[in-house]
């Protein structure tokens, strides 16, 4: 059977083919060149056949006619046998070219510590304290402590309409939480049960409550692709002019409820996957969707949001490459050039060891457009290593640069997320709650006293102090001079480079 499947894709896919034996380690990646010989630009994509004829996409990449592109992919190999990797293309009259194909295998070991000088190169910067009085003679023995009030990276988690029953739901969420989205209750199914009678009043009070507890809000979602996730009564509805004057009136409805409210939308939920508003509307229904919301709201960040791109190389509907060409096939729409884009990566991974290297590469695709990506709706099923895989996503999607924020699918026990559940019913951490709160910790600045530097050799790194990019307040003393303070603001981001100086003057 499984040589059958292989036969079939010989027949649809043009293909070339190279060989290695492989090694069970932890993550391994592909790094080949390949080249289209014919035909029109094409995807290109990896795959690896055991001898068992398992087959395992590893990624792909959209191949220039006549030019060398670069695929990068990953695969966690199970086996110590020798493997066929073959390379598709759409295009069956295309003639791949392969060359100088790499495979890199790293252990755990090693790949945890690239992941520690990504993050230390892309979340964090140098910084150097010079403090003097106001004839530039240094304050000797001035102590600098330092308190981050907002962090830049954002680990956020969903919530539902249960946490407005629940004062401990409320109370352990804001203890832990700066951004949210809700996972139902602005949803069209939810807001307008009954067509013309729309009740925002669920989704209106989570909302409040965020705003009182500084909680950012990320919108999910305008509208849905999916035919089975309309209102049962637009499901019914066959004339494509109707779809198309309740459909605009919802984006207006939720739009203008909530503009200038919420830090991002998405706008179509899984238009790769599906294509309701399409079949009903054409094909550039998407791009039109699009291009209202961001009338409606022009500074509000519009996503495209999917799953399976990151967490799924199986799944070919919603690839890296095809969420890419997507974003693109919407900002080339007429008026929407300008739009605040971005990319939503949903991440619900199966309970089994993750796909790393494919992880990387993917993000990496989505990073290329130079567009904001997120990790949106991630979780995972119970099993045994539940905490362990879900510390390995979060660790991978942090070091990457793409990747500016995370929202996690899980809660407490009363708040029914039964996949990721954080806390029982008293609010006592699981494993995995013990995990999200480590990162939560470990990714938000210590509290700290730091000494003052006033050195001649200015180019000496071991005067730096390494901080989070993020926003602090600054407070300068001297233990034996009581008089001797002042206080200050502090930003710390990646647009100032990798070294900051900051200049602190004493009127004394």
């Amino acid at each position: 059977m499984k040589m059958g499947l292989l036969e079939k894709w010989h027949r649809e896919f043009s293909f070339s083919k190279e060989s290695f034996t492989a090694s069970p380690v932890t993550q391994m990646q592909p790094i080949p060149w390949v080249k289209l010989r014919g035909g029109n630009d094409k995807k290109v994509g990896i795959v690896f056949r055991s001898e068992s004829g398992r087959l395992v996409h590893g990624g792909e990449v959209r191949a220039k006619q006549g030019c060398w592109s670069l695929l990068k992919g990953g695969i966690v190999p199970n086996v110590s046998d020798p493997v066929d990797i073959f390379f598709k293309s759409e295009d069956r009259e295309a003639k791949i070219s392969v060359t100088k194909l790499s495979l890199k295998q790293f252990s755990k070991k090693e790949w945890k510590l690239k992941q520690d000088q990504l993050i230390e190169k892309i979340r964090k910067n140098k910084v150097r304290f010079e403090v003097t009085y106001n004839n530039k003679t240094a304050v000797k023995d001035a102590v600098i402590s330092l308190k981050q009030t907002k962090p830049f990276f954002l680990l956020g988690c969903a919530m539902n309409f249960r946490i407005l029953q629940s004062e401990g739901y409320r109370k352990w969420f804001a203890s832990r939480f700066a951004i949210t989205s809700f996972t139902n209750e602005m949803k069209w199914y939810t807001t307008e049960k009954v067509r013309g009678q729309e009740n925002y009043t669920a989704a209106d009070s989570m909302l409040k409550f965020a705003e009182e507890n500084d909680i950012l809000v990320r919108g999910h979602t305008v509208l849905w692709d999916d035919p089975k996730m309309q209102p049962s009564w637009v499901e019914n509805i066959k004339d494509p002019e109707d779809v198309r004057n309740v459909t605009l009136n919802r984006i207006n409805s939720v739009m203008k409820r909530y503009k200038g409210k919420l830090t991002g939308w998405d706008v179509v939920n899984e238009n790769l996957h599906w294509d309701y508003f399409e079949k009903m509307l054409g094909v550039n229904a998407s791009s039109r969707f699009y291009n209202l919301a961001y009338k409606l709201d022009p500074d509000v960040t519009l996503f495209v949001n999917e799953y399976n791109t990151i967490e799924n190389p199986g799944d070919v509907t919603a690839t890296p490459v095809k969420v890419k060409d997507k974003m693109e096939e919407i900002l080339a729409y007429q008026g929407n050039e300008n739009i605040k884009g971005a990319i939503g990566a949903q991440g619900h991974f199966s309970p089994i060891q993750p796909n790393l290297a494919y992880m990387r590469s993917a993000l990496d695709t989505l990073g290329s457009l130079g567009l904001p990506v997120w990790i949106t709706e991630l979780d995972m099923p119970k099993c045994p290593n539940q905490a362990k895989y879900i510390e390995e996503i979060l660790r991978e999607a942090y070091s990457h640069p793409a990747v500016e924020g995370i929202i996690i699918f899980a809660g407490p026990e009363v708040s029914g997320f039964d996949k990721l559940t954080l806390a029982d019913k008293d609010f006592n951490n699981t494993e995995t709650g013990d995990v999200i709160d480590k990162l939560l910790k470990e990714w938000h600045q210590k509290t700290s006293d730091i000494p003052n530097i006033f050195m001649v050799d200015h180019e000496n790194e071991e005067e730096d102090v390494s901080l989070l990019h993020g926003l602090y307040n600054v407070n300068v003393g001297h233990p034996q001079i009581k008089n001797l303070s002042t206080s200050l603001c502090l930003e710390v981001t990646k647009e100032m480079g990798p070294r900051q100086v900051v200049r602190v003057v004493i009127n004394a």
